[in-house]
């Protein structure tokens, strides 16, 4: 989005402003700057109305009619409850400034939803041999559930959470995957790319990125068909004090028999077919920056490799129910299943 259709100069005139408010639609409000897009103040189409039932004319200088003091997001310095209050106010146009109080962005919450703080890995490297013919010539990110591929349902999905720096890893076909997506220009957000020159695992790409900026990362693999509220596991993840936060899924086995409880060979009770309840790996990952110090350099190294590091490290890692959709596409079946959710579910 092209966030100086929102700005007006403070010398403007109000018809001028008239005319950008016009074109705003529903997304109806300026920001007044100077020649440094330092915010100044507001106004809206209801400011001007009000200008003109005091008596202002088309000739009143436009810092007559604005509002002094409106609400920002300070750049790198705010919070996920902060933006939630915008949005229980109903505040739908945010400006986002910068340490000078410039306007350097705006958060439009009738187009995201949140704006999290977070540097995001994707994992699209493997060749999907299980869905082999139909990823013989083509990734399986590439594959397309309903109208668009699995990966950009999750691309979209992300910067609906107003993320918008994505790494992607790639190896196995991976030039289609660069192709498509680009650079991000297209989805105004910014798209790199690792690739890997033989597998190194879920966390072992990680090590070939030395240019993340976020204090958090979050890892997921591309493969997923995943409606997961990115703002509450950040949230979740924050709030339990976590290094490490992984998404689970409830996962239930159901015994068909009698479950005998034994003691020193004695039976002392039983079960009459029991359900026991786990938890998965539910492939989403939300970490610390700081543990990436603890990944051996390029080499392989997977989820639950990392995650038995940290733990023998003492560090504290939480796990995060997904009470919504998740689907992991790695069989026909599978891909068979989503082709058919998709149709019944909002992403």
């Amino acid at each position: 989005m092209d966030f100086r259709k929102h700005l007006i100069l403070q010398h403007e005139n109000v018809k001028e402003a008239l005319n950008k408010l016009n074109t705003l639609a529903m997304d109806a409000i300026l920001f007044v700057v100077d020649e440094k897009d330092i915010l100044i103040g507001s106004l809206t189409d209801g400011d001007i109305r009000r200008g003109f039932i005091k008596g202002y004319t088309f000739d009143t200088p436009i810092m007559d009619y604005i509002q002094p003091d409106p609400v920002f997001i300070a750049r790198n310095a705010y919070s996920i409850e902060q933006l939630e209050a915008f949005a229980q106010k109903n505040l739908k146009v945010i400006p986002i400034l910068d340490e000078q109080h410039r306007i350097v962005d705006i958060l439009n919450l009738r187009i995201k939803s949140s704006l999290l703080p977070l540097d995001t890995v994707l994992m699209a490297g493997g060749r999907g041999e299980r869905l082999m013919p139909l990823t013989e010539s083509c990734p399986k990110p590439l594959l397309k559930v309903g109208e668009k591929p699995i990966i950009e349902h999750n691309v979209d999905r992300l910067v609906n959470y107003g993320i918008n720096r994505i790494f992607i890893s790639i190896r196995y076909l991976g030039h289609q995957i660069r192709e498509y997506l680009g650079n991000g220009t297209t989805k105004d957000i910014d798209i790199h790319y690792i690739e890997e020159d033989q597998p190194l695992g879920t966390f072992g790409a990680l090590s070939m990125i030395n240019t993340f900026q976020t204090e958090n990362i979050l890892l997921m693999n591309s493969d997923l068909l995943t409606n997961i509220d990115f703002s509450d596991f950040y949230k979740s993840f924050l709030q339990t004090g976590a290094d490490l936060m992984v998404a689970s899924i409830p996962y239930q086995v159901k015994v068909p028999y009698a479950v005998l409880e034994i003691d020193n060979g004695q039976v002392i009770s039983f079960d009459e077919k029991p359900t026991y309840s786990y938890y998965s790996n539910g492939g989403i990952y939300l970490f610390r920056k700081s543990l990436l110090e603890h990944l051996p350099g390029k080499a392989f190294f997977n989820a639950t490799d990392f995650m038995e590091l940290l733990i023998s490290l003492k560090k504290r890692i939480v796990h995060y129910p997904i009470v919504g959709y998740w689907l992991d596409i790695g069989k026909h079946e599978d891909f068979e299943r989503a082709q058919n959710d998709i149709k019944h579910i909002k992403l």
